[in-house]
């Protein structure tokens, strides 16, 4: 690596970590490494969490009894990202409440929608998706009157006592930063040699966890402000069980192994290594700001925020894919090596890009991709993602 890739890389490395926002996003597009065409876990997720949306929405009390006093109910998306995941939410909301109406009020109201992602986020096909909801839903007309909200939800997004449904789907996993202690190469915290928490030193984890509990009681902070008081707050992130401490992110040993975040991408930063691309110095640079709260935590930051009731909190795990997917990848070990690097590069691309530059990054997913496909091992293991479901009620 020459001295001007070097400067730049260290250059990188400082920028993301206090501006993050500006480089943490999904990879947006629709080709074979967008996140619109490699969503297949998050939509597995919603698919999962449905009914308790759909129970919580129907619990909720309505806010306008006639239509001469209705004003437009107003729904956001925190971390919204692109693709189907992303209409089809909204679309699930919005007729559920319109059913409540319906048959509690006999009218229905207007309904406003507000799509929520960092600035970085790939706006324009949203924006372009909404225009014809008939690519990415089974809407033929939008039924709702839409804007975007750029800016991060771990500050004030909306004006005081303004959303009725504020929904966060997949995304509070993701931290405002990366803790700076394990940025620090002097600092207990510097995670050298991985570039992610999950079986990390004692000093990595407590960093993360401390980031944590900040990040999701900013949140919860601004979230208070802005919903109306019986508005609700529906949360599905990444998590783990309440028994699992906080190193242990993953849970079983085959998850462990097969997760996109852990040997397989650490392998791949030491190929790089020992090819001479880049240094350890680079790699230890290279932190994932991601971080999956156990259900304690998760109580423990709503209960000394306040003003929200939990009606109902859960853990739950799913497997990655279906047995039919892994049948067919068993086959051909390739295509699998090709998926799973495409759901990385769906996930990490903007931020891998922002750290190692286009070429260097490249080189990384091509690596993460051979080293997947080589291991035939991984193919008969199982990867479950466990996720925490929470409904709350604005008091």
């Amino acid at each position: 690596m020459d001295s001007s890739q070097e400067h730049s890389s260290s250059c990188i490395m400082k920028e993301t970590g206090g501006g993050l926002q500006r480089v943490l996003c999904m990879q947006g597009g629709d080709d074979d490494s967008s996140y619109a065409k490699n969503s297949e876990a998050p939509a597995s997720a919603i698919s999962l969490c449905r009914p308790l949306l759909l129970t919580a929405i129907q619990s909720m009390k309505v806010f306008f009894r006639n239509k001469e006093e209705a004003q437009s109910l107003r729904i956001a998306d925190l971390g919204c990202a692109t693709g189907y995941n992303t209409l089809a939410t909204i679309d699930m909301v919005v007729d559920a409440l319109r059913q409540q109406y319906m048959s509690q009020c006999g009218f229905e109201p207007e309904f406003e929608a507000f799509f929520s992602d960092l600035p970085s986020n790939d706006f324009n096909s949203l924006f372009r998706s909404l225009s014809n909801p008939g690519i990415l839903s089974d809407k033929k007309t939008k039924q709702y009157y839409a804007a975007g909200v750029p800016g991060s939800f771990y500050a004030r997004l909306f004006p005081r006592g303004k959303l009725h449904v504020a929904v966060s789907l997949s995304a509070l996993h993701w931290l405002s930063q990366i803790p700076d202690a394990v940025l620090d190469k002097r600092s207990a915290a510097w995670n050298k040699g991985r570039v992610w928490i999950d079986g990390a030193k004692k000093e990595v984890v407590e960093a993360y966890a401390k980031q944590s509990e900040k990040d999701l009681e900013d949140f919860l902070s601004c979230r208070k402000e802005e919903i109306v008081q019986g508005g609700m707050l529906f949360l599905l992130m990444g998590g783990r069980p309440a028994s699992q401490q906080p190193k242990n992110q993953l849970g079983d040993p085959d998850s462990r192994a097969k997760h996109p975040f852990t040997t397989s991408l650490d392998q791949a930063w030491q190929d790089l290594i020992n090819e001479g691309l880049v240094d350890e110095e680079t790699r230890d640079g290279f932190n994932i700001p991601a971080y999956m709260r156990s259900t304690e935590e998760v109580e423990r930051a709503i209960k000394r925020c306040g003003g929200f009731e939990i009606e109902r909190m859960e853990y739950r795990s799913m497997e990655e894919h279906s047995q039919e997917k892994q049948k067919q990848w068993m086959r051909d070990p390739i295509s699998y090596g090709r998926a799973k690097a495409n759901l990385v590069r769906a996930t990490l691309g903007p931020f891998a890009e922002a750290h190692l530059g286009p070429y260097l990054s490249h080189q990384l997913f091509i690596r993460f991709q051979n080293r997947v496909s080589s291991d035939i091992a991984l193919l008969h293991k199982t990867c479950f993602y466990g996720v925490v479901v929470v409904c709350a009620i604005r008091t």
